[in-house]
């Protein structure tokens, strides 16, 4: 917190005040929260493991949550997933690359984009929830914090403000040599973008499941693997605390480590 973040303050909670944060989207729409901020890792349909770690962070009413993206997908019930996070009084969404690449679907009806798995989400989805997923963001900027939140991550050399949404929703690794970015597997030589980015701003990031919480100077990465049957993770900004559930069990296989 910044020494001159304003308090807001008031009776119905024993004259406890809060730091009044400014938040900014994407749209460059901006507003002010006041209270905690919970960033919530890649949940994949995990619904059940979600509530689990909701019910630890006991939410006050000026607490806001955020989600890193990658709510659905590959896990048991992407649905209830979408509905704990819309009726989530303070919530807010990022886009994932799930929701990017069923967005693109949903608007242009190209399947050769599509994976396998998507259809067993597809088919299930409401046009509430292909609205919702529509109003879903690829950044959230706290300033006063010097903190962005973002699903994927960032190239080092380019502003941040400045990205695609492929990059910021995609992005695992790159190779310095080549400049080549993308997924662990499709980039050759490649390493972890979090190695070499220089903030301000601290980057809050998921997309890239490991067995445990990663963190450099300039950034943390809160994947880890609950849909793989390791935890699901919160990461609070305002007082740099981490909050855990295990996995009731792995629901796609896949083994997790703590390299990039």
């Amino acid at each position: 917190m910044d020494l001159g973040t304003p308090l807001a303050c008031g009776v119905d909670q024993h004259y406890k005040c809060w730091p009044i944060h400014t938040v900014i989207t994407s749209d460059h729409d901006e507003f002010m929260h006041p209270g905690k901020i919970y960033t919530i890792g890649d949940v994949h349909g995990c619904n059940v493991e979600l509530e689990d770690l909701l019910n630890q962070l006991n939410l006050g009413e000026h607490d806001m949550v955020v989600f890193v993206g990658d709510l659905i997908n590959r896990g048991p019930d992407s649905l209830a997933v979408l509905d704990i996070a819309r009726n989530l009084p303070g919530a807010y969404c990022l886009l994932g690359n799930h929701e990017l690449r069923l967005n693109r679907y949903h608007q242009s009806g190209d399947r050769s984009i599509l994976k396998d798995y998507d259809w067993e989400t597809i088919p299930k989805l409401s046009e509430q929830d292909w609205r919702f997923m529509q109003e879903f963001h690829p950044n959230l900027h706290f300033p006063g914090l010097q903190t962005v939140v973002v699903h994927g991550g960032f190239l080092p050399d380019k502003p941040w403000d400045e990205q695609s949404v492929d990059v910021v929703t995609q992005i695992q690794v790159m190779n310095r040599k080549t400049g080549k970015w993308g997924k662990r597997s499709d980039v050759s030589g490649g390493e972890s973008w979090m190695k070499y980015w220089q903030g301000p701003p601290f980057v809050v990031t998921g997309h890239t499941p490991r067995s445990a919480v990663v963190r450099t100077k300039w950034s943390i990465c809160i994947d880890t693997g609950c849909v793989y049957g390791g935890k699901l993770t919160a990461y609070e900004l305002t007082e740099d605390q981490i909050f855990q559930v295990d996995a009731r069990q792995p629901y796609v296989t896949k083994s997790l480590t703590t390299s990039a």
